[in-house]
């Protein structure tokens, strides 16, 4: 299984635009927004916080969408198209390690970014660690492992790899919008707000764990609930081609 692993990991390596996404892109990206002055300076309008400080929890929603709605429905869905899947299945490497393998992967990468935004945000910018550490690694791994759930659902019923691909494409642009990638959230309707705190990959628990409360129990348990059912039915309805 090890070696199953490490040849994914190599794979992934290799994709350049895929790494620099999903390992480089958010802090890149928070180096970009933290040379602007202004949102360097404490704002009432976030409570005092300046505005990189609560951008985070957002660059963590881009982190987590990308790699659980563009590459995994994408990877699988190719995989399978390739015949690759069906190959697999001949030999005693059982296709299932491999998307175990392409799961580790991902959230192995999806930690490393995140560890990478929030050492760079302290050391660069002095932004705060999170205050709930316990809380914040929980929202992270159960925001995870939601989306990408939710991926292998689509690369379950989508017929092809394009098609996968352009689904995922527009979940991936809805679960962005209402994290608030696109805008700032308190920017956006109440009503809007109110549903992104709902919707993977918990926005709303990442940043209480952030800014020092534990995250509601009701948003923990609700991304659970996401996992297992869309687990559940990617397991019920995956082609193995």
């Amino acid at each position: 299984m090890l070696k199953v692993i490490r040849i994914e990991a190599k794979l992934f390596l290799r994709e350049g635009a895929t790494a620099y996404f999903s390992l480089l892109f958010p802090t890149i990206l928070l180096l970009a927004l933290g040379a602007i002055p202004a949102l360097r300076s404490p704002d009432p309008t976030f409570g005092g916080l300046r505005f990189i400080d609560g951008y985070v929890g957002t660059l963590v929603v881009i982190t987590l969408g990308y790699l659980g709605l563009q590459r995994v429905p994408a990877t699988v869905a190719t995989y399978r198209e390739k015949g690759v899947l069906r190959r697999l299945s001949t030999t005693p490497l059982h296709p299932a390690k491999v998307l175990t393998a392409q799961l580790v992967v991902n959230l192995a990468a999806a930690v490393a970014s995140v560890v990478l935004v929030v050492a760079v945000g302290k050391l660069v910018f002095d932004i705060d660690l999170p205050h709930h550490p316990v809380g914040f690694v929980l929202a992270t791994l159960l925001g995870a492992t939601s989306l990408f759930a939710l991926g292998l659902v689509i690369a379950a019923l989508a017929p092809t790899a394009r098609a996968a691909t352009g689904i995922a494409g527009v979940l991936f642009i809805l679960i962005m919008f209402f994290g608030g990638a696109y805008l700032p959230r308190f920017l956006l309707p109440e009503v809007v707000n109110t549903v992104g705190q709902y919707l993977p990959p918990g926005v709303a628990a990442l940043q209480n764990a952030w800014v020092g409360t534990a995250p509601e129990p009701l948003h923990l348990v609700i991304m659970a609930l996401i996992t297992a059912f869309a687990g559940t039915v990617a397991a019920k309805t995956f082609r193995w081609e």
